[in-house]
């Protein structure tokens, strides 16, 4: 599995073939909108930030709210949570969950209980209308995933909300990772007796 980070919410994760987007963008975040292939999109809430399906090509698969889905082989769940929809993937046998602009530092335990245990968290640390550096880390700990990519933070060319940097997230955790272009991933790797946090250098980091 390779995971791409493209800025605020937005991922591009493969494996083999397959390919799934979460959270298109589009050019109001002064950004060039993602236009890669993809199979399946996923779309965490009806917004400008993370809802521009029509910059993809194709016609994949769009799943934009709740509910139970299997898509080339990819379990899907959508959880309405905080007015918007947590993923929680099972793929590769692996867990993936992608939180959205979360906002809540208290979780609903019928939340958590969907969640699980991910051995991949896509976890909002910027603020704005999301959680900030030290809600972020009080809900990773809730969650207690294997994996923690932070997202939803600034970045260069990204104008649409005043998000902070992920340095405070690191700090709060109290770790300095070096920034990598893409996680590449199998289940035998995931780390099983302490939380890692994997930083990935947004890709589209030039702006229009």
């Amino acid at each position: 599995m390779v995971i791409t980070n493209y800025g605020v919410s937005c991922f591009k994760i493969q494996s083999g073939n397959t390919v799934l987007a979460i959270d298109p963008y589009t050019k109001e975040s002064g950004l060039t909108p993602p236009r890669f292939q993809a199979d399946i999109v996923l779309v965490t809430q009806n917004h400008p930030l993370h809802a521009n399906t029509s910059a993809l090509p194709g016609a994949p698969f769009l799943i934009t709210g709740a509910g139970e889905y299997e898509v080339k082989g990819i379990m899907i769940e959508g959880v309405s949570a905080d007015e918007r929809t947590v993923y929680v993937l099972e793929w590769e046998n692996m867990r993936l969950c992608h939180l959205g602009a979360y906002s809540e530092k208290n979780i609903p335990d019928s939340v958590l209980e969907r969640i699980g245990t991910p051995d991949i968290l896509f976890l909002p640390v910027g603020s704005a209308d999301a959680l900030d550096a030290e809600e972020a880390v009080h809900v990773m700990n809730l969650i207690e995933p294997r994996i923690v990519i932070p997202m939803y933070y600034a970045f260069p060319g990204f104008t649409a909300l005043p998000l902070l940097g992920a340095e405070k997230f690191l700090a709060e955790v109290g770790t300095s990772p070096t920034p990598e272009e893409k996680l590449t991933i199998k289940k035998k790797e995931v780390p099983q007796e302490e939380t890692k946090i994997v930083l990935l250098h947004p890709v589209a980091s030039k702006s229009l």
